[in-house]
């Protein structure tokens, strides 16, 4: 079950949209911004129907 998620990145603030896997539980992983290339770390809280995205800097 895909889903995607807009969001702010949290270095250059210029809008990205991640594309989000339900089926595979909770999840944290690093991406880099499109834009600005900084990493950007992503933490998915889900059930598999609900969920949660929260997106930070790598240090914050």
């Amino acid at each position: 079950m895909l889903e995607s998620e807009s969001y702010l990145c949290p270095y250059c603030g210029e809008p990205a949209e991640a594309v989000l896997d339900l089926s595979g539980g909770d999840q944290s992983y690093i991406e880099d911004c499109p834009v600005c290339c900084r990493p950007i770390l992503f933490e998915l809280h889900t059930d598999g129907v609900d969920w949660q995205l929260e997106v930070r800097g790598e240090n914050d």
